[in-house]
């Protein structure tokens, strides 16, 4: 494992490629100007534009403290402040019920998009590859790409609740895979894995001899049947780098705090030269404001479970509204209610409709005709960067990878739908979703 996890990173390109809020802005530009209805963004998942998502007061005491004390108005050390790194691997102790994260276990990042950043330039090429999900968050791909690091796509299958195809996981790794991605709660198809499920994981990955890099974003954002299980507790088996931030359980997105932490108690990716890298690349990169590092620890000791409660409520809500009138829409299916994150996938049933030819067809009328924006599937969500991106593999003799020879990161004529809004302009939007339905609807 530890030959395979060395790698020589190299940053000599210029190629940019676009984001989820580059394909929002597009199709907000498709909206009609004379439609006097609200728009009703069921796409770019930012909740903290609605009331009932309003953080709590106590987080902006932390950060009123922290300017206040005069402590945090110089530069912060590249790693991020010792009582931050302390405060969060105490935090994320408490998770796994022991104390097996200490501080030097910690790196404060500038959001979790940072940390997947500092994660594909470290493993980069030459000739490594990284095995990400489908449907997965397409920032991986880009990064990925302006990194020079090959991606290869595993399936999550819709009809299994989402679970991961282990044997295509196997399939797909070779001696040049690094690492494989692992985003739970799911945001794209609001799943929770199992802990058979992730111990699964776990035991292949050390089969493989890759690490596991456990994207949980949306840590604790459950609200069904599942319990969320954090990959840290397989450390044991697998190494784990694990990224968590302030954006969605405190709803704070801007103010774009996040960490990696690893849980490697056989030193892997130490002697493998991974921590090392990651210390480099942190010395040569940008760290979040030193003020809000200087109010983690306040938030995270303060923070109080009846705010997380109501948090989770509202998301519920939302996830029993969504679905029970999802159902009443003949052309779009499901796999299952939402149990977790803020996202979920449907399919649409384009043999039932008139005039829609793909999702992206779909999402552009309908933001037209309708004043509502949903996400289509990821390889369109990219849009023409993805010639940007192919052009740019093609130069560096890369390549994407998946089942069937294409180049795709979520799933043919499927959309994503983000249910972290206020309900009742939930509640609408999807009326509205559901009489564009019925006016493309296929005449009988």
């Amino acid at each position: 494992m530890e030959k395979k996890l060395k790698q020589d990173s190299t940053h000599d390109h210029n190629e940019t490629f676009c984001n989820i809020e580059g394909v929002n802005e597009v199709l907000m530009a498709n909206l009609n100007k004379d439609d006097d209805r609200p728009v009703i963004s069921l796409g770019l998942g930012d909740p903290s534009v609605f009331q009932c998502f309003r953080t709590t007061a106590l987080a902006d005491d932390a950060i009123v403290d922290a300017v206040r004390s005069a402590k945090f108005n110089g530069y912060a050390p590249i790693l991020g402040i010792p009582p931050a790194r302390r405060a969060i691997a105490e935090f994320l102790s408490r998770d796994l019920n022991s104390s097996q994260f200490s501080a030097d276990d910690v790196y404060v990042t500038v959001g979790c998009t940072q940390a997947i950043e500092i994660i594909t330039s470290v493993l980069a090429p030459p000739g490594a590859n990284i095995l990400l999900p489908r449907p997965g968050y397409p920032i991986y791909e880009s990064r990925a790409a302006f990194s020079k690091l090959e991606v290869r796509h595993f399936d999550l299958i819709p009809e299994k609740g989402w679970e991961i195809d282990l044997d295509a996981v196997e399939s797909l790794a070779d001696e040049n895979t690094a690492a494989i991605v692992i985003i739970n709660p799911c945001n794209t198809c609001g799943n929770v894995f199992t802990y058979q499920q992730l111990k699964k994981v776990a035991e292949t990955a050390r089969k493989l001899g890759i690490f596991v890099i456990a994207d949980e974003v949306f840590g604790h954002l459950v609200y069904g049947n599942t319990p969320f299980v954090p990959m840290g507790q397989f450390g044991s088996i697998v190494p784990v780098v694990t990224w968590r931030s302030l954006s969605k359980r405190w709803i704070l997105p801007g103010w774009r705090l996040g960490w990696i932490a690893t849980t490697d108690p056989h030193g892997i990716l130490q002697k493998s030269g991974i921590v090392d890298d990651i210390n480099n690349y942190l010395n040569i990169s940008t760290f979040p404001a030193s003020f809000i590092e200087g109010a983690i620890p306040q938030i995270l000791e303060t923070l109080k479970e009846d705010f997380y409660s109501s948090i989770l409520n509202t998301i519920k809500e939302a996830a029993d509204i969504f679905y029970s009138k999802i159902k009443d829409i003949p052309c779009i299916a499901c796999p299952q209610k939402p149990e977790g994150s803020m996202s979920v996938m449907i399919k649409l049933n384009l043999s039932l409709l008139e005039g829609i030819r793909d999702d992206m067809d779909f999402s552009l009328k309908l933001a037209k005709e309708e004043s509502v924006i949903v996400l289509p599937d990821y390889d369109k969500l990219i849009g023409s960067s993805w010639a940007v991106i192919n052009r740019f593999l093609q130069k560096s003799n890369l390549h994407v990878v998946h089942d069937n020879g294409g180049v795709a990161v979520g799933l043919k004529n499927w959309v994503c739908i983000n249910i972290a809004v206020e309900p009742t302009c939930l509640g609408e939007g999807l009326d509205r979703i559901k009489a564009f339905c019925h006016r493309h609807a296929k005449k009988q």
